[in-house]
């Protein structure tokens, strides 16, 4: 399977992680906006809220939890590898714990797009889906 630029050779184990993180970082914000996008029709401030709320640092912590013990024997390797890669700052309102696992998650996600698992980062982001009420703050 190739990605959407058409890179067959792309070898994950072979990024550096936070390079796997930064696309897998894209790779959800995609998923995101098509889930909300098709969830109806709702103005352009309420969806990045709505989006924000399921790509920020915490969430992602929360969504990795959910779904962890799903994970095969690769895709926690991946993830782990994100999680412990050496990051250069924490963004305010992320406590380390969170963002190092995010930054996991958003591995993940590297992983399973640039081995052309489509059908499992759908998979798993259906569970992290199921469930989650999503109301708009005020």
């Amino acid at each position: 399977m190739e990605t959407l630029l058409g890179c067959e050779q792309i070898k994950p184990n072979s990024l550096n992680p936070i390079s796997l993180a930064y696309i897998g970082d894209a790779v959800y914000e995609i998923l995101v906006r098509e889930h909300l996008a098709l969830e109806g029709d709702k103005p352009p401030e309420q969806l990045h809220r709505l989006a924000v709320s399921f790509v920020s640092a915490t969430a992602q912590a929360a969504a990795i939890q959910k779904i962890a013990p799903l994970l095969t024997e690769e895709e926690t390797a991946a993830f782990k590898r994100g999680r412990n890669a050496k990051v250069s700052h924490v963004p305010k309102g992320a406590s380390v714990a969170h963002y190092h696992n995010a930054t996991g998650f958003e591995a993940l996600y590297g992983y399973l797009y640039l081995t052309g698992q489509t059908q499992r980062m759908r998979e798993l982001f259906k569970i992290i889906c199921e469930g989650e009420t999503i109301e708009q703050k005020d």
